[in-house]
């Protein structure tokens, strides 16, 4: 049972003595903090939560907007990785692949990396492949490790910039398994996104 709260002194208003009781825990006392400091938390998170789930639906519709048109048939291509290892897409017949086409001079390219690098640690069954538009291997070595990747990096050419209509970094393409292409999308993704664009 809550004990009677002493009459506000003359010339105080209640409610600033009321508005006081409620930041010293409320009608509860300070039992009731915590209680009050877990809604408080749960309504922020319930609307920092639909705010950065409008956020994420904005960024895929502007980024499918945005992106270039494709056939039906992702074009196959045959590239370098920068260990000197010949990748064709053509050999990941039978599995998802997610191309990303990326340059060393992008920086939402390397905000975006370290995302696309846990997605592939955590889906192993999911082939991700980076296409990088630079002419220094070094470069994207060092770009690719900074950043944690551990997905195959490959040398982009023109004709494979040209063959998907890459004009803009970060492109990805996802790939699906009968070699189709099964979703498109020009700027930043993170894992949230690529799981979705996966699926």
């Amino acid at each position: 049972m809550t004990a009677p709260r002493d009459p506000a002194p003359p010339g105080i208003d209640p409610a600033l003595v009321d508005a006081a009781a409620e930041a010293d825990g409320g009608p509860g006392g300070p039992d009731a903090a915590p209680a009050s400091a877990r809604s408080v938390w749960l309504r922020r998170l319930r609307e920092w939560g639909g705010s950065l789930l409008f956020a994420v639906v904005v960024m895929q519709v502007v980024g499918a907007l945005r992106s270039p048109d494709l056939p039906a048939a992702a074009p196959d291509f045959a590239l370098a990785s920068i260990d000197g290892t010949t990748h064709r897409l053509s050999d990941f017949r039978g599995q998802t692949v997610v191309i990303n086409f990326w340059a060393t001079w992008c920086g939402p390219c390397k905000v975006e990396m370290p995302s696309f690098a846990a997605f592939a640690e955590n889906n192993p069954d999911i082939v991700v492949l980076g296409l990088a538009n630079d002419v220094d291997p070094n470069k994207v070595r060092k770009v690719g490790r900074d950043a944690g990747v551990g997905y195959p990096l490959l040398m982009a050419d023109r004709a494979v910039l040209r063959d998907y209509g890459v004009e803009v970094f970060p492109t990805t393409v996802v790939v699906e398994p009968d070699g189709s292409v099964g979703g498109v999308h020009t700027g930043m993704l993170f894992r949230p996104q690529l799981w979705w664009m996966t699926r």
